[in-house]
């Protein structure tokens, strides 16, 4: 295989090294480039322009670079992005779903980037029917970062609560509009996390407000009508490693008061009619243990892990009293059966749960017991269960689809088991599902284990080794990566690539074992499942090593930079976005973002040298060495509260100080968004643009 060549004429950016030494547990370590860490970054995501002029350089430098060694895809980036805006329907819809006198949706304009929220009278569909009650485009006019977060209708339908982020910082301002004028009140709240949730006379909502650090450590009450300075705290928790949330209830007579980490949930209940009664706890926090309720009307539904329920259970409690002491087994733990989410209706208890790798929708009548099932018949798909406004309804809706099968979204009456399919994903510049091939196959990694990966690729595809391939990863947090419709990998399959998903450990894909064992302690597991991945791909001629792309965001973007330290010759190319992995700094800096609350993942540094020693063994910047790296395309986002801009950037200095000769090592970094990237839909394809050109450059394929 030939790759396009970089242009080796162009000089890279070097990083000035300022050394800075830190010593934790009798180990000294030294960080050349810890001054990219911007002393004022709280500062920068509400105002970027006050970012320090030497880094400003640094990235710009950069970007010009990235820029000028991509310069010869310019074209093809362009094709790419054409490709891929076509196979999006710009005046695409959702479904309208009910809610007493109204049903609710949203839809996008032609040429629209943003979306449009809108509501009808209920069984009217005709577009005169239609009100557009927020415009996202017209609300983003003029701004160079817009993403609205929530658009939440209050009970009486009256208002219309909505949050929006225009920094990319995800510091969220909350607003209140009135759905008769169309225009916001003067309720302005600050610094939030995005949503609320409406009290039953809708006469105000509760929010979660961020503190510096951006973590949302204080639930508050706000009253129509008031300043926000005038607001009732509700409920503030102590701890920094938990945040703080609210949710209601299907039937709007609880308010949930959550506190939560990675691994450990408590919940106080209030009276969504009494929005200043005092909160009532349910089951004070256990380490280990999670729990979610549901209210059912005379009891609530309580989906758990105590007791050992690795893969969860569903509880029952009386609604006047329900302390753990009270709760009673309803739906029983079965080992390698992962409920992942339940809804409680009238008549009916509805849960999604996970097995062997793939989903199904379980319906159990509440008055007779007897259960049943929806699933499909596809090697690996993708089924997600979606809310209803509605209590009182036999009717819920579902979305299915596979790594060919555009989404199709259904109505399911559980009385009658009757299914009506509403909508299918419309490709305009057209698809033939026959045209591909997905599969799922199981590979053993290095200790025995089978990681289950989904293929794709198209009919004609050569599988003899010669066969470019798109490897994605993530492995973190418990999250099951979705075998799901994906128009954008196709300008990938369609040029001969295998695009490929390793559903590794450290994500819950085959239980929650299934993540316990690529955490903390084993978090090397996550790393290994993905190097015995690859290589199974190109024993068995899906590909070649020098072939395969290897590509993962956030913690998957930490898997890039292990993988890449573990084992560089296994991959021709690594695509790293906002990737997580300066591990060891982060976890051992307990004023950043995410630090605190991200220990129950990582390990705390600070306190156990045992966890230092764990994540130094692993940490991507940490473990830089020379070796025959292929080239990495890093991206990041100057306001990113997740994951911050300084760890790419610090990655990819290090990376080309140790090893000029290898790479080259790019870095894109977005100076006005943050860790999702530009926040219009057609201007997110522009960065998966040039990813994939990195790919089809560095495969020979461009």
């Amino acid at each position: 295989m030939t790759s396009r060549p970089f242009d080796t004429t162009v000089p890279a950016p070097a990083a000035e090294k300022r050394p800075v030494t830190d010593t934790r547990h009798g180990i000294t370590r030294s960080d050349d480039y810890a001054w990219l860490r911007a002393d004022n970054w709280q500062e920068v995501f509400k105002d970027t322009s006050i970012l320090d002029a030497d880094i400003r350089a640094y990235l710009e430098a950069e970007n010009a670079y990235q820029d000028a060694l991509m310069a010869d895809t310019k074209d093809l980036q362009k094709v790419l992005f054409e490709e891929m805006k076509g196979r999006i329907k710009e005046d695409d819809s959702t479904v309208p779903a009910p809610d007493g006198p109204w049903a609710y949706g949203s839809s996008f304009k032609k040429g629209g980037q943003q979306p449009r929220f809108e509501r009808m009278p209920r069984g009217r569909t005709a577009e005169e029917d239609k009100t557009i009650i927020l415009d996202g485009d017209k609300e983003a006019d003029g701004k160079a970062y817009f993403r609205i977060a929530s658009a939440d209708h209050s009970p009486d339908h009256s208002k219309m609560l909505w949050g929006y982020d225009d920094k990319g910082s995800e510091f969220f301002r909350l607003r209140v509009r009135d759905l008769d004028t169309l225009a916001d009140l003067g309720d302005d709240i600050a610094d939030s996390n995005g949503g609320g949730v409406w009290d039953a006379a809708a006469q105000g909502f509760f929010y979660s407000k961020l503190d510096a650090n951006h973590r949302p450590s204080k639930l508050f009450y706000h009253r129509l009508g008031t300043a926000q300075g005038d607001d009732t705290l509700v409920y503030e928790e102590p701890d920094a490693g938990f945040f703080m949330g609210a949710g209601g209830s299907r039937l709007n007579d609880f308010i949930y008061v959550s506190s939560y980490d990675h691994e450990t949930s408590e919940v106080r209940l209030i009276r969504a009619g009494d929005p200043f009664g005092e909160p009532v706890m349910v089951a004070p926090r256990e380490t280990g243990v999670e729990y979610e309720m549901e209210s059912g009307g005379d009891v609530f539904f309580i989906l758990t892990n105590a007791d050992g329920a690795k893969d969860f259970k569903i509880m029952t409690a009386p609604v006047d009293a329900p302390q753990k002491e009270n709760w009673s087994e309803l739906v029983a733990h079965k080992p390698g059966r992962l409920i992942l989410a339940h809804q409680a209706y009238k008549n009916f208890l509805v849960w999604l749960e996970r097995e062997n790798g793939l989903p199904r929708i379980v319906v159990r009548d509440r008055k007779t017991g007897e259960e049943h099932a929806i699933a499909f018949d596809e090697e690996a798909y993708s089924l997600g269960l979606s809310g209803s406004y509605e209590y009182d309804t036999d009717i819920i809706r579902f979305t299915y689809s596979s790594m060919t099968t555009p989404a199709q979204v259904y109505d399911y009456d559980m009385a009658t088991r009757e299914r009506t399919l509403l909508k299918t994903q419309e490709v305009p510049s057209g698809h033939d599902p026959d045209d591909y091939v997905t599969r799922r196959i199981l590979v053993p990694s290095h200790d025995g284990a089978e990681v289950p990966v989904t293929l794709l690729y198209r009919k004609d595809t050569k599988l003899d080794g010669t066969a470019p391939c798109l490897l994605y990863g993530y492995g973190s947090y418990g999250i099951a990566i979705p075998a799901s419709f994906n128009t954008n990998c196709l300008s990938l399959a369609d040029r001969g690539f295998v695009y490929a998903i390793a559903h590794i450990r450290g994500g819950k894909d085959k239980g929650f074992t299934w993540y316990e064992d690529g955490k903390r302690a084993v978090k090397q597991n996550t790393f290994r499942d993905f190097v015995a991945v690859a290589r199974h791909l190109a024993a068995e001629k899906y590909t070649s090593s020098d072939r395969i792309v290897a590509q993962g965001g956030s913690a998957g973007g930490m898997l890039m930079g292990a993988v890449a330290n573990m084992a560089p010759d296994a991959f021709g190319g690594i695509i790293a976005e906002v990737a997580f992995v300066d591990v060891l700094n982060t976890m051992l800096d307990d004023t950043l973002p995410l630090t605190p609350p991200e220990w129950p993942e990582w390990g705390n540094p600070i306190a156990s040298k045992e966890d230092y020693e764990t994540i130094a063994a692993y940490s991507p910047y940490d473990n830089v060495s020379e070796k025959p790296y292929p080239p990495v395309l890093a991206v990041a986002g100057l306001t990113d509260p997740r994951v911050t801009y300084w760890e790419p950037a610090k990655w990819i200095a290090k990376l080309r100080a140790i090893n000029p000769d290898a790479g080259p090592f790019l870095l894109q970094t977005h100076m006005e968004s943050g860790h999702g990237g530009a926040s219009g839909r057609f201007s997110r394809l522009e960065e998966i643009a040039l990813s994939y050109a990195f790919a089809l450059k560095v495969t020979g394929k461009a």
